[in-house]
């Protein structure tokens, strides 16, 4: 299905973030960009990109962005961009002679509602909108936000002055030619050349269906205010991980999310943040290993540092589009030589001060459970979601492990930690091959 995007418009009331609305950057990446990979991940590779103000550098980012994503867009240019929307939208006719998806270029959106939006079925000379009926949402400028009347699962009015609604317009939209009509009949009836001035049209006549997105993420960036509201909202969702450990959950997920902000702002790539964390551990390794015990306690605190860090890397990543396969590998492979240097570079440590063989048993014990339960992981996480009426409440991991490291060495422990590693990490997984037997 080809998707068109309008992003023709001035965007003045952003002009202090940038003189350009398309390419003003959202943590790293352009909010044009933004909106484009969104719909990539919404299943979409097709593109037909409206362009007016600051057209030329825009249609150049637009031709580079095409070739990193390798997709096809398509330049539509608006010399009237002073004007409506709707104009915008009428210059895509030409293009667009079957369903297509409409989108704008300052409003973003969960994948998930394009791909619910082009699996309705839609009949010929209907377009559907997506609407959101959760009008309470804090996300939501109601002074700005486009009003919508719902009845019947149909949209029967829509603008920004409604005093009587029950949704509002998210601005995503799965459409048909006739919109083009019905902004031309707009246009020459009311004199109205909006995109909703169009969309009333067809509302009026019982053609425009809605599709009730009920809160879901969708943002429209149309100023600084909103822009900051865009950061927040997507260093939030960062934290929504379930795979994270209680540790991750509570004390390294709130403070990397911040370090990744600012990460974003820089040119480094999250397999090179993945890299700063290894070398960390390594650091801490080799403190460990040196005796004593300000070297055992910054050691420790490296420790835990590079493990906060460690989750910089897949943020990063999702910030700025750059998740890949070859990347979550890259950083399981460090983590795991990670882990082997600190918890020898810890029963070093532990040997040196006690020079018996059951504290190199227990180190011996604590990397082989380690690696044990690295290796079940990915295997138990997969087999396990949502077959355990419950779910787990406690989830063990690396996070758990590190921050034992460097509980043991801020108290000058390191045989201890690593006594409670040995016994945690065999015992959690001796516990994922009891459950998980039998399972399919």
């Amino acid at each position: 299905m080809k998707c068109l995007i309008i992003a023709a418009g001035k965007g003045s009331r952003l002009c202090r973030k940038g003189n350009c609305k398309p390419l003003v950057p959202i943590l790293g990446v352009p909010l044009l960009e933004r909106v484009i990979r969104c719909a990539i991940q919404g299943e979409n590779d097709d593109f037909y990109v409206v362009s007016g103000y600051q057209g030329d550098r825009v249609r150049h980012f637009l031709d580079d962005l095409a070739r990193r994503c390798r997709v096809k867009i398509t330049h539509i240019i608006n010399d009237d961009w002073e004007l409506d929307n709707g104009l915008s939208v009428l210059k895509a006719r030409e293009y667009l002679d079957g369903p297509f998806l409409l989108l704008m270029g300052d409003h973003l959106f969960d994948p998930a509602i394009l791909r619910d939006l082009t699996r309705r079925p839609i009949g010929e000379g209907e377009i559907t909108l997506a609407v959101d009926s959760y009008t309470t949402n804090s996300l939501i400028d109601m002074d700005d936000v486009t009003r919508v009347q719902l009845e019947n699962g149909k949209v029967r009015d829509i603008g920004k002055g409604l005093a009587s609604f029950n949704g509002v317009d998210a601005g995503i939209f799965l459409c048909t030619p006739v919109l083009f009509e019905a902004l031309e009949r707009s246009a020459a009836i009311h004199g109205d050349t909006s995109l909703s001035g169009g969309v009333r049209c067809l509302a009026t006549a019982g053609k425009v269906k809605a599709l009730d997105i009920q809160g879901r993420f969708w943002l429209d960036v149309d100023d600084p205010k909103a822009l900051e509201k865009a950061e927040r909202v997507l260093l939030e969702r960062l934290r929504d991980k379930p795979n994270d450990g209680p540790v991750s959950r509570y004390l390294n997920r709130p403070l990397s999310v911040r370090i990744s902000r600012q990460l974003t702002r820089l040119a480094i790539s999250p397999n090179q943040i993945s890299l700063v964390s290894f070398l960390f551990s390594l650091l801490a390794a080799g403190l460990f290993a040196v005796g004593g015990y300000p070297a055992l306690l910054a050691g420790g605190v490296l420790a835990q540092v590079a493990s906060i860090i460690d989750g910089c890397d897949g943020e990063v990543a999702r910030l700025k589009f750059r998740e890949s396969d070859f990347g979550g590998w890259f950083d399981a492979v460090l983590d795991r030589y990670a882990d082997a240097f600190l918890l020898f570079g810890l029963t070093w440590h532990a040997y040196g001060a006690r020079a018996d063989g059951i504290t190199l048993l227990i180190g011996f014990l604590a990397i082989i459970g380690s690696f044990m339960l690295s290796y079940t992981a990915d295997k138990y996480d997969s087999l396990m979601r949502g077959r355990i009426a419950g779910g787990r409440r406690l989830r063990v991991g690396r996070d758990i492990r590190v921050f034992l490291i460097f509980l043991g060495a801020l108290f000058n422990q390191p045989f201890g930690a690593l006594a409670v590693i040995a016994v945690l990490m065999n015992t959690e997984t001796v516990r994922r091959v009891i459950v998980c037997r039998g399972k399919k």
